[in-house]
């Protein structure tokens, strides 16, 4: 194993990488790292998750999570950083949350917010839990969505793996809020579900929101769906990186931003 790989910003011993501080707060999830980005006090954070550091998937910005350690997702890297909290996803599944609380390590777990309302109580709890509460209200009053000033049409949000954000998501909400209807409901599709392009094509929205690059075979995937759409003369394609699918947090203006 070489230096430079992500797990290895834990170690300071290699090349250089900085340590992480004992006895402070961690974080190892990219979605709570980009509510912290705005507001958490400057060198409140000991670090951050390791892909908040990928400047592809990470949605804090990259030279505020540059600038801390890096930490992974196993209850041994973390057990390893002496933490006296964590913001972290529900990783109960896996085991890495009951091994922290039985080691007497403050845990604050949370999932994917499902709606505006959710993502608020999520700021807040984040807020509450590092004693920044005002700052945590200032964040939910900068990106708090308006309500509909315009009907928009029909639109679809679709990821590059082929996945619909469908009824019950919170970029279902948001959607619904820039004045769009969700076209993933006459789909038949779930709250995350996929949609063969040939059931799209019989029944195309005024709006298509995806990515229109990403790497490898996937990017090569979504040219061949990019050049089926472009016969579509009433259909309208948006460039939607993946990146404003995987957080709520601030990223909820940039998609407000976007749809609009």
């Amino acid at each position: 194993m070489k230096c430079g790989w992500p797990l290895l910003f834990l170690l300071a011993s290699c090349g250089g990488a900085p340590a992480i501080s004992p006895n402070g707060i961690v974080s190892n999830n990219p979605c709570i790292d980009s509510i912290l980005a705005e507001i958490a006090a400057p060198g409140q954070i000991a670090a951050v998750s390791h892909y908040s550091h990928d400047a592809d998937g990470g949605s804090a910005p990259l030279a505020w999570a540059r600038s801390m350690p890096a930490i992974g997702n196993t209850a041994e890297e973390i057990l390893a950083a002496k933490p006296r909290l964590v913001l972290t996803g529900n990783l109960s599944s896996s085991g890495t949350n009951a091994a922290l609380r039985k080691a007497g390590i403050e845990i604050v777990a949370m999932g994917v917010p499902a709606s505006v309302a959710e993502n608020d109580a999520q700021i807040r709890m984040i807020a509450k839990a590092i004693g920044r509460e005002k700052a945590g209200e200032a964040m939910i009053s900068k990106i708090a969505p308006p309500p509909n000033d315009k009907r928009r049409g029909t639109a679809l949000i679709w990821q590059t793996g082929g996945f619909v954000a469908g009824i019950g998501t919170l970029q279902d909400e948001l959607l619904r809020r820039a004045g769009y209807t969700n076209r993933a409901a006459d789909y038949g599709l779930k709250q995350w579900d996929m949609l063969p392009l040939e059931v799209m094509l019989r029944n195309p929205p005024d709006v298509i929101f995806m990515p229109l690059s990403a790497k490898g075979e996937e990017g090569r995937a979504l040219e061949r769906r990019a050049s089926v759409l472009r016969h579509l003369k009433t259909t309208r394609v948006v460039n939607f990186p993946d990146k404003l699918l995987f957080c709520g947090g601030p990223t909820v203006a940039r998609v407000m931003a976007t749809l609009k």
